[in-house]
């Protein structure tokens, strides 16, 4: 059963979701929040699997409410998924960057929806290529800091060779045929990547990546 926490400041929102998923026999939605604080209580509460946030709210809004569930060691299994309303923009970049698995729009047809819900609640990245593009092409035109505390010299050079290819947006089977592995093989080491760099999902790897010099702008 994939257990879904609903936050957004909109009741009649809330509603919609909240009756897409409560059809599905594999999905319990557990609680509702209309705010980011009230949403980091009841995920604290219930531990769900996915935490579908808005990213604009009162008191607490979706990137700091994010950013706080990424940073507590209890809420580790839990998956962030940003609700928008208007596709890839600053707030949802921000998001990625705290620590969201992905994002949705918040007029995706419910069969999209429900596919992302389960994606997300699997642990698989609810990114597309042209999504990870996208944050590419933001730490090409805003290259922020690097950090020296990403822990990449724990990787194996074959990890490390992985991690840079997800960073320049590469699927799984693209990887694959890159380093002439099979498509398992190539999730294996992204899997073990991101373990060891304590990443959640395939978007932080890309951040990392970056942030480290890994792969830096002129690697594309």
């Amino acid at each position: 059963m994939i257990r879904v926490l609903l936050v957004d400041d909109q009741p009649l929102l809330r509603s919609g979701f909240r009756a897409l998923l409560d059809v599905e026999d594999d999905i319990e939605v557990v609680a509702e929040a209309a705010d980011g604080k009230e949403g980091l209580a009841l995920t604290r509460k219930y531990l769900p699997d996915i935490a579908l946030i808005d990213i604009q709210m009162p008191v607490i809004d979706g990137i700091e409410a994010t950013r706080r569930i990424a940073a507590d060691p209890t809420l580790a299994r839990v998956h962030v998924v940003i609700l928008t309303n208007y596709g890839f923009d600053e707030y949802v970049f921000n998001a990625l960057r705290a620590g969201a698995a992905g994002f949705l729009v918040k007029d995706i047809v419910p069969e999209d929806f429900l596919h992302a819900v389960r994606v997300a609640a699997r642990g698989d990245a609810l990114l597309a290529p042209s999504i990870t593009r996208k944050l590419i092409d933001r730490y090409v035109t805003e290259p922020l800091h690097t950090r020296a505390d990403t822990g990449l010299k724990g990787l194996t050079n074959r990890e490390r060779e992985t991690v840079a290819l997800v960073a320049q947006g590469l699927s799984n089977d693209q990887i694959a045929e890159r380093m002439v592995i099979s498509p398992m093989t190539a999730k294996t080491h992204i899997n073990r990547a991101m373990a060891k760099l304590h990443a959640r999902d395939r978007a932080q790897l890309v951040v990392l990546a970056y942030e480290s010099g890994l792969v830096t702008p002129r690697n594309r």
